[in-house]
């Protein structure tokens, strides 16, 4: 027999419904697990490459430019070198065929000396005129003007005969030359000294150029 349910006893539990996943909040999108975008960084790279190479054609254009610029300027320098250089070429092959004609001529006979001095003297003035063309000037020094330590290099002392000569100069051994009032080579003389012992009051001599002294020779 059965017995009949206590109404006071709970009844069976109610089967648990399955949770449905949590719906994501309105609005937001979806998260994106997708990859770069390789055409953009395709097309992006494709470009840079061409400027590249653009810039490369320019630059090697420009080193043409430069070499070419640079060969013409050397010619136009050595021209105006070779330019420059041939009043001086003419000058010194007059300059040989005048000193081989006269050792020709001197060779057959002993020259007379006034003729040779007069050769000897138009030759060094060729040459100076030579010089002078190229923008170098000869200037010449005359015995007993003062001694200039700027323009004249000593060769050689002598003894002074009078206070009044100190400092002078005797003798011209080589002439000096100057370009645009600068000397290139300086005068070679004698120049005058006073004897320590000759009486007169000692004073600085101009042999000494800024407290050094020129190279003497006294032969």
């Amino acid at each position: 027999m059965e017995s009949e349910p206590d109404p006071n006893m709970p009844g069976p539990a109610a089967p648990e419904s399955p949770e449905s996943p949590a719906s994501p909040a309105s609005g937001e999108p979806p998260a994106s697990g997708g990859s770069p975008d390789g055409a953009g960084v395709a097309a992006a790279l494709a470009a840079l490459t061409e400027q590249l190479r653009r810039e490369h054609e320019r630059a090697a254009h420009r080193e043409k430019v430069i070499d070419r610029l640079h060969e013409e300027n050397q010619r136009l320098r050595r021209d105006e070198l070779q330019a420059a250089l041939e009043p001086l070429r003419a000058a010194l092959f007059r300059l040989h065929d005048q000193t081989r004609r006269a050792a020709g001529d001197w060779a057959a006979a002993p020259p007379d000396p006034v003729q040779a001095v007069r050769l000897l003297g138009a030759l060094a003035d060729d040459v100076a005129d030579a010089l002078a063309r190229v923008g170098v000037e000869r200037f010449t020094v005359e015995p007993g003007d003062p001694y200039d330590p700027a323009r004249h290099r000593p060769a050689g002392v002598d003894p002074a005969p009078d206070p009044t000569s100190d400092d002078t100069v005797t003798a011209v051994l080589s002439d000096g030359f100057e370009r645009d009032g600068r000397v290139v080579r300086k005068a070679a003389v004698r120049v005058a000294r006073l004897p320590p012992d000759a009486g007169a009051p000692a004073r600085p001599s101009r042999l000494r150029d800024g407290g050094r002294s020129e190279t003497m020779n006294t032969r």
